[in-house]
């Protein structure tokens, strides 16, 4: 059955079904029996209500309002596109909309263009034949519950990301549309998730025009080959390949090209980096040198095992992994070490769906010794960047990509 009626609203009875709020993403109770159970993430107060929300299996409640998903780490290891139903939700603002009527929608395309534009989802679908991104949505708190010391914000584990095959228009074929004047500068958007209190400031991003007009960013309305759900923009929403989520805005209802640099508080006081090429900060210190986060460095997981996960000595295992990152380049080797890093052995690489995307490695392991073992991962891009052993460290928790250490038991 189809969860959505012909207004694109949630039906009744899926709704109460599913839903944990008693108006999908505005209540502050969930709604009783719906918590399916207990997620432990391995750092101080890890402990997550796994909770079913529309369109949703169970996944790990970060907060109520707005709603904030994160996915079980073990859906990684299932494949290298990431289910809808498992893809992980991320709001700023807890006025978020519950209902939303694709007839009537509009896409308006304002400022510095020579004809001003209000497409309807069926005129922004005819401007031209679809195409197809596979890349990954990473949130830029992900896995902020591991730094140390200890950041304010969300405490993350490494779910809140997910890689998804999208589809739908090149933003600059709607840009074209438009015609942008020659003294545009950047390129603004917002979504329809709004404000509760007049002080906030709308969520608000921004590209410079020549990323705008480039072949990679996309205004998508499919996600692995069926509609977005509505907690994951729907009906349609920008989709920046390399970039971090924050861009990625749902639910986009406006464009604006601008002939200046965007001063917006999502953009120059929130979402900052060290402006540096390590994205890091001596810990505990201040960030005084900054600049937005932008592309996703390499990053690499191992996915087919878990955290203190028992293993028999000499047995062998067939690991298995991701990798992916940002630059457009494409993963070029993962290695794994099993000594802290001293030596490494080298992976196979599994499929390529592009660049942008998940990609999958795999080895043969015998664990050599009993007791505590760190099995870390490593990759590298096409243009030799590789992940620190150091682990980053910024105020924000942002772009954690080092090296990361599983512990596992051998017995």
């Amino acid at each position: 059955m189809n969860p959505f009626d012909k207004r694109g609203g949630l039906d009744r009875r899926h709704f109460l079904k599913a839903s944990v709020l008693a108006s999908l993403g505005l209540a502050t109770q969930p709604l009783q029996g719906l918590a399916a159970s207990l997620e432990q993430q391995p750092f101080a107060n890890g402990e997550r209500e796994l909770i079913a929300y529309p369109q949703k299996r169970p996944l790990m409640r970060i907060t109520t309002r707005p709603p904030h998903l994160e996915t079980p780490f073990e859906v990684f290891n299932q494949g290298l596109l990431t289910p809808n139903d498992a893809f992980f939700v991320r709001y700023h603002l807890a006025n978020i909309p519950t209902r939303i009527d694709p007839q009537t929608y509009r896409l308006k395309v304002l400022g510095r263009v020579r004809q001003p534009l209000d497409l309807s989802l069926q005129a922004l679908k005819a401007l031209g034949e679809p195409v197809e991104w596979v890349a990954v949505n990473q949130c830029s708190g992900n896995s902020r519950g591991y730094f140390e010391p200890r950041v304010f914000g969300a405490q993350l584990g490494h779910g809140s990301m997910g890689n998804a095959r999208w589809t739908g228009v090149p933003l600059r074929r709607v840009l074209e549309q438009a015609g942008v004047e020659d003294n545009a500068v950047q390129v603004t958007f917002r979504g329809l998730d709004q404000p509760i209190l007049p002080t906030t400031p709308t969520f608000t991003k921004a590209l410079d025009i020549n990323h705008a007009l480039a072949p990679e960013p996309l205004i998508a309305w499919s996600m692995n080959g069926e509609d977005l759900p509505l907690l994951n923009g729907y009906p349609i929403r920008l989709v920046v390949p390399g970039y971090f989520g924050t861009y990625w805005t749902k639910h986009l209802s406006e464009i604006e090209v601008i002939d200046h640099e965007f001063e917006g508080f999502f953009m120059s006081k929130a979402y900052r980096v060290p402006a540096n090429d390590s994205l890091s900060v001596p810990p505990g210190s201040e960030l005084k040198d900054s600049r937005p986060i932008t592309v996703i460095p390499v990053r690499s997981f191992v996915t087919s095992l878990s955290h203190e996960q028992r293993l028999p000595l000499g047995q062998l295992q067939a690991l298995r992994g991701i990798a992916f990152d940002g630059s457009g380049s494409g993963i070029q080797s993962v290695e794994f070490s099993d000594d802290n890093g001293l030596t490494w052995q080298p992976t196979r690489l599994g499929e390529n769906l592009g660049p942008y995307s998940f990609r999958e490695w795999l080895a043969d392991w015998k664990p050599r010794q009993r007791g505590i073992v760190q099995l870390q991962v490593r990759a590298r891009n096409a243009q030799g960047q590789t992940q620190p052993t150091t682990p980053i460290w910024n105020p924000g928790g942002y772009a954690r990509h080092s090296i990361e250490s599983l512990p596992l038991h051998i017995i």
